[in-house]
C-alpha cells in the first residue's frame, strides 16, 4: 500500500496543514516519486521543493483507498473507487501539483 507522507498525518492523509474530512489526496512530486499530504509538508521534510507531476502520470492516491489516479480521475471531485470526496478546495493549488 503507498505512504502518503507529511507531518502529523492520519490514516486517510490528512496532515497539519490540511485536514478537513475532504484533505484525503496523496500529491506525487515528480522529483521524488512520492506521494505527500501537502506540498508544504514535502517542502519541510525533503531536501528540494514540490515538483508538480504531469497530469498523465498517476500523480494523485487516495487516502482512503489508496488506488492512484489521473488527474482527469482526480478532477471528477470524488474518488472513482471508494467515491469519498476531495476537497473542492484544492483546485486553487492546482498549479503547485500539475504541469
Amino acid at each position: 500500500m503507498p505512504t502518503i507522507h507529511g507531518i502529523e498525518t492520519d490514516q486517510a492523509g490528512r496532515c497539519r496543514h490540511y485536514h478537513s474530512e475532504n484533505d484525503i489526496a496523496g500529491l506525487k512530486c515528480a522529483q521524488c516519486q512520492q506521494y505527500f499530504a501537502c506540498y508544504q509538508c514535502h517542502d519541510e521534510l525533503m531536501d528540494h521543493h514540490f515538483v508538480p507531476c504531469d497530469k498523465e502520470d498517476a500523480p494523485v492516491i487516495c487516502g482512503v483507498c489508496r488506488k492512484t489516479l489521473t488527474f482527469n480521475q482526480y478532477k471528477l471531485g470524488a474518488c472513482p473507487f471508494c467515491h469519498h470526496p476531495f476537497n473542492p478546495k484544492c483546485a486553487l493549488h492546482e498549479a503547485i501539483y500539475f504541469k
